[in-house]
């Protein structure tokens, strides 16, 4: 990690038990969700998204925007403390990766083509988030 701040620890086996298959790939070994089939990339209700991991506050459903790639996309967290960001030079390309600070999960990728007022594109797995739905 490329942040101070010491994520949560836990050993795989006890993030097999708290995760599904799909959501210990994504955040624990850093895969993604093929387009268009995660829970959240078409869902318009009003929320708090949160990590599905640790619980930490992520994005809200106010900054949430459709971006066309098939993956839930805001243009900012809702708590920025809460993101970390770090250079991902897989795949032959330049990425910035984005994980939750308090355990490590992986997010997805932040993109500086998103709209206004941020100007940029934060693009989540589905199976790295949990939405708490507003009361």
């Amino acid at each position: 990690m490329s942040d101070s701040k010491t994520p949560i620890e836990k050993t795989d086996d006890e993030w097999r038990q708290q995760l599904d298959p799909d959501e210990f790939r994504v955040t624990r070994r850093k895969g993604t969700e093929h387009p268009f089939t995660g829970r959240y990339w078409d869902c318009h209700e009003e929320g708090t998204y949160r990590c599905v991991c640790c619980g930490a506050e992520l994005f809200g459903s106010d900054t949430k925007f459709d971006s066309g790639s098939g993956w839930p996309s805001f243009y900012a967290p809702l708590k920025p403390e809460n993101i970390g960001e770090e250079s991902d030079i897989t795949l032959f390309m330049q990425r910035t990766e984005v994980h939750c600070k308090q355990c490590g999960a992986h997010l997805g990728h932040v993109f500086p083509d998103g709209p206004k007022p941020t100007g940029l594109r934060y693009c989540i797995n589905s199976a790295s988030l949990k939405l708490e739905k507003k009361k």
